[in-house]
């Protein structure tokens, strides 16, 4: 007797990012948004405010990182520039980096707050909460005019 063994399909969407996230993907310099990689993020949303973590080390908030909002969408981008040089040796690290995401109902986003600190780069936006009105629709019969 032979058992099939189902995955659960969360799991393996989970997998798929952990790969993408750990460069099995291909790379992405052809992307939209030229090449730049995608920025891991967390976000949270809390009662009165909604925030967005990104690890951003080695960057200079105040000229390589940009936070734009445009029509309810958030974009953080960052660009990294890092050399060490050493006795006979060089080693240099950099990259762009770009994350969209989509701020929640009743996000004010004139009173974004950014703030960089060890590494970590928070936004953050207060909602105000919205209470969507009911409306009722009407059902009529007949063939679509």
């Amino acid at each position: 007797m032979s058992a099939a063994i189902r995955r659960n399909p969360i799991s393996q969407l989970t997998e798929l990012f952990d790969w993408y996230n750990s460069g099995g993907w291909p790379e992405t310099a052809d992307w939209p948004h030229g090449g730049a990689h995608a920025l891991r993020i967390e976000d949270r949303l809390e009662q009165d405010r909604y925030v967005v973590r990104a690890e951003i080390p080695g960057v200079d908030p105040d000229k390589d990182v940009q936070i734009t909002v445009d029509d309810g969408v958030l974009t953080i981008s960052a660009e990294r520039h890092e050399e060490v040089r050493e006795k006979g040796r060089s080693e240099f690290h950099y990259g762009s980096f770009l994350r969209r995401v989509s701020l929640p109902p009743g996000s004010k986003e004139e009173q974004l707050e950014a703030r960089y600190q060890d590494g970590i780069l928070e936004v953050t936006v207060p909602i105000v909460a919205t209470k969507g009105q009911r409306h009722t629709i009407p059902v009529t019969r007949g063939p679509a005019k």
